[in-house]
């Protein structure tokens, strides 16, 4: 897992300017291998479909990774004829490679990519991107998983996608719904930051991408989408299913010891609630607390398992004490994960330090009630000094919390603020790009988000026409 270099902090969403003439607004990458036979109708009835419903400037890019057909010819012979074709070639495979080696070189600021058979229904494009164009949302997926997706597919492809997305539930924590649609678009300034971060070069790449993107924050926007089964598809199942599950492991274990800088690519987002300064409203105070309840009650029957364990051969002090101790440091690891965020192993040592100190409180507070429980009576219960520990371990929870959230684990929001003043800004590395005949843009005029090109302002937003509810896809046979 790549653990190097990230440009820094993402900058804040904005919309997109509405007036960049000659500039592609959109760019569809087309990833392609030994496709000669669907490639031409694909190019020509997206093209058809964009030039008709599409209200911006658009660039279709076929991403040849090492076809060893007629395909080069076919793209080349495309890219002759129609302007907005840009034919792109790889010596070598993998679907992650062309995507990120032609997404690391465009210049639009909407990238996206569907599949050569054009399984999904055109009619979603436009949905796809429109949240990326008005800043909305960080990347957008087409989802057949869906309550309202309308998917014509045999059983064997349909039992293979949902467990394989309830795996990524399950191991990975996964919230998108569909990770291997072939259908996908991501903001230009996203993808600079994000796709140094992932490793695959294949068909995990998608997945890889989605996960640290949603770990990372990131607004991921789903479509639901028209689907129909391509039953000439050349993907070979099983492989795939296998190094889709080798990089589920090799991503899980990454996330798992924070190797990854995903704290980089926390966006401050333009008008993010959590950025504006609330009095009396702490940040984040609700997730900690839910997150240190259940830690809390997961550690008070850790505790009360221990103490039965110690009691059996020594006396109550020690065994409160040994139990309490051993009890403390799984807290202190799990709170400092899962309840302030706390990724990585710096800080750790001093971190368990200090919920020493926590836990010497706690362990007056509960040896202090059970040495009053044996002052008031000589022979207590078994049952009455389980009672008594667990109203002083309540006590000494509620205070655990109070002194992690304000001294152990304090607000990591400023502290960052803090660590990007000073921090130095870490160049994009530039990639060679091998195309074959270099895409020349036509001039340009850099203008500002809501500044228009004579110098005037005006509202940033893109405004979208409205596409005709008849206005269907006359190529498409559904």
């Amino acid at each position: 897992m790549r653990t190097d270099s990230s440009p820094g902090t993402l900058p804040a969403r904005e919309h997109l300017p509405a007036g960049d003439a000659g500039t592609p607004v959109l760019d569809v990458v087309i990833p392609v291998y030994n496709e000669e036979k669907d490639l031409q109708p694909c190019v020509r009835r997206l093209h058809a479909h964009l030039t008709r419903t599409f209200p911006y400037a658009f660039r279709i890019t076929i991403a040849d990774n090492a076809s060893t057909d007629t395909t080069a010819l076919v793209a080349a012979r495309l890219e002759a004829e129609i302007p907005e074709v840009v034919n792109f070639r790889l010596e070598q495979k993998g679907r992650g490679r062309a995507l990120r080696t032609v997404w690391s070189a465009s210049e639009a600021p909407i990238l996206a990519y569907m599949d050569v058979d054009l399984s999904t229904d055109l009619n979603a494009l436009l949905p796809l991107v429109a949240p990326l164009i008005s800043g909305h949302s960080d990347l957008a997926i087409g989802s057949r998983l869906t309550r309202s997706s309308r998917v014509v597919r045999g059983p064997k492809r349909e039992f293979i996608s949902r467990a394989y997305n309830l795996i990524l539930r399950g191991s990975l924590q996964a919230r998108f719904s569909d990770a291997q649609c072939g259908f996908k678009a991501i903001r230009r300034d996203v993808a600079q930051v994000l796709l140094p971060l992932v490793e695959d070069t294949g068909w995990f790449f998608d997945t890889e991408m989605l996960v640290l993107a949603e770990r990372a924050g990131l607004r991921i926007h789903e479509v639901p989408v028209d689907w129909v089964d391509d039953p000439d598809s050349t993907v070979h199942i099983v492989k795939t299913a296998t190094d889709d599950l080798r990089g589920v492991w090799r991503v899980g274990r990454a996330l798992a010891t924070g190797s990854l800088p995903l704290d980089r690519l926390t966006r401050p987002f333009g008008d993010d609630p959590r950025d504006r300064d609330l009095t009396n409203v702490p940040k984040g105070l609700a997730r900690q607390l839910v997150g240190f309840c259940v830690v809390g009650g997961l550690s008070t029957l850790f505790y009360l398992l221990l103490y039965g364990v110690f009691r059996q051969f020594s006396g109550s002090q020690v065994a409160n004490a040994l139990a309490l101790l051993v009890s403390a440091v799984a807290n202190t690891a799990a709170n400092r994960r899962l309840t302030f965020g706390v990724r990585g192993r710096g800080g750790a040592v001093r971190h368990q330090a200090q919920g020493l100190v926590v836990f010497g409180i706690g362990l007056a507070l509960t040896s202090g009630s059970l040495a009053a429980l044996n002052a008031a009576s000589d022979n207590p219960a078994h049952s009455t000094e389980l009672a008594v520990l667990i109203a002083a371990n309540l006590a000494a929870t509620v205070l655990r919390f109070l002194l992690f959230r304000a001294w152990v684990f304090p607000d990591r929001e400023e502290t960052a603020a803090a660590h990007r003043t000073t921090a130095p800004h870490v160049p994009l590395p530039q990639r060679p790009v091998p195309y074959q005949r270099p895409y020349q843009p036509h001039p340009t005029t850099q203008v500002r988000a809501g500044e228009a090109a004579d110098g005037s302002w005006r509202d940033a937003t893109v405004r979208l026409q409205p596409v005709r509810p008849h206005d269907t896809d006359p190529g498409d046979p559904r």
